[in-house]
């Protein structure tokens, strides 16, 4: 019976550090951005980003397999601060956002990639099509207390995604050959995440 408490005892021990080292932690769209960028007429550029992303990251530092991410990004914000362009592209030539509002990204796998780097795939629902994207990212920052007691992590991630692949296909032909727009779309994810309180324990 002792040998069976102490094995009780030991097995809680060693699960301890694991469960502290799990933490949620909200993503705060007022100091985020999901920015991109697309080639335009082949020798420049364009550059555009969205107002609103929001989600929840459950970040295991012991295990970082454990790890998961769910993200949305409201495709209604996106702005390249040219407003018939912007019109354009909530259109259904492009994101459709009367119909298709948000974009979501949901994890599948998180994986070391290095020192302080991860690999971390996941299936991104866009304009009504989900597809696997794997995002390249750079390990959270460590904590930090803000002027209002909230605890933050910072994150950056970045992708490269297809629109064809995502039914945003409407281009146009140019005259000395190439088109208006790349199919290739750059994406870079700057994120501050707040750290969530922990659910206070049952009452007994």
């Amino acid at each position: 019976m002792k040998m069976l408490l102490k094995s009780v005892i030991a097995a809680a021990a060693i699960a301890v550090p694991s469960i502290a080292a799990a933490s949620t932690w909200e993503i705060d769209p007022a100091h985020s951005a999901a920015r991109f960028t697309v080639r335009h007429l082949m020798i420049s550029n364009v550059e555009g980003a969205f107002g609103k992303v929001t989600g929840t990251v459950n970040l295991d530092d012991k295990d970082v397999s454990k790890s998961t991410i769910e993200a949305s990004i409201d495709t209604t914000t996106v702005n390249t601060n040219e407003p018939k362009r912007d019109a354009h592209l909530k259109s259904p030539d492009f994101f459709e956002v009367e119909k298709y509002p948000a974009m979501t990204f949901k994890s599948t796998s998180v994986k070391a990639n290095g020192k302080d780097k991860f690999k971390v795939v996941g299936d991104l629902t866009l304009h009504g099509v989900t597809k696997p994207v794997t995002l390249d990212v750079l390990s959270p920052a460590k904590e930090t207390k803000d002027p209002w007691g909230n605890l933050r992590r910072g994150v950056s991630a970045t992708t490269k995604l297809s629109r064809k692949e995502y039914g945003l296909t409407w281009n146009q032909a140019l005259e000395a050959g190439g088109v208006a727009v790349s199919d290739e779309v750059a994406v870079v994810l700057d994120l501050s995440l707040i750290k969530k309180d922990a659910a206070p324990a049952p009452a007994k």
